[in-house]
């Protein structure tokens, strides 16, 4: 049930972010292709809040957790980008039945990452982003149950605007789909049934130079 509602998920996902480019790309035709300077880079700060996609194992629960995301891109074009973005995320972890605190669960992402950016439409800039690396997960256990989550492969597909202040600053928000799904080991042995895929929210700042 959780593989049916997870492809869903992305299926749907997929059509939004068709959704959501086509008219850009179609806006960039008719007026002009591509929405940064070749030879720039820019430099981002975002926070937000990461809820996951699907219940993370049998029998727990996981709060929404915050989420700090810095990026560093350079635009290899007018509409290309290619740089590293680094992810951090936190979710608190707890059993259903009985009612217990198990502790919370810590994901940094190292992620290396492309960047569409087809138009600038004014002060707007839209851009796609899909990143390829590795969730570094960790558990800080409340109990005396021990859990250690493994490092996972990641996938990341991301959406947003940037707005700008001016020539050099902007106002960003994303909204993007990351996945995380693994398994632990510890106390009661290996449990296979460990998905920490999640999805994130962000606002935040960019600095171009």
């Amino acid at each position: 049930m959780r593989k049916h509602t997870f492809r869903g998920r992305l299926t749907g996902m997929a059509f939004a972010l068709i959704a959501t480019v086509s008219p850009f790309l179609h806006t960039a035709w008719a007026e002009e292709f591509g929405g940064t300077e070749p030879g720039k880079w820019i430099l981002g700060v975002r926070v937000g809040f990461t809820p996951l996609t699907q219940q993370l194992s049998d029998n727990t629960s996981t709060s929404v957790g915050p989420l700090v995301n810095f990026q560093g891109l350079y635009s290899v074009n007018s509409w290309f980008l290619v740089g590293l973005m680094l992810e951090w995320e936190r979710h608190g972890v707890s059993l259903e039945r009985p009612d217990r605190d198990l502790g919370h669960q810590d994901t940094v992402s190292v992620l290396p990452t492309m960047e569409l950016r087809p138009a600038k439409l004014g002060r707007i800039i839209p851009y796609v982003n899909m990143s390829f690396g590795v969730n570094i997960n960790s558990f800080g256990e409340d109990t005396g149950i021990r859990i250690s989550p493994s490092n996972t492969f990641a996938w990341r597909l991301g959406w947003g605007a940037d707005y700008k202040l001016n020539e050099r600053f902007a106002l960003n928000a994303e909204w993007a789909y990351k996945r995380n799904d693994g398994h632990t080991t510890g106390t009661g042995g290996r449990n296979d049934d460990w998905n920490a895929s999640s999805f994130a929210f962000l606002f935040g700042g960019k600095m171009s130079f």
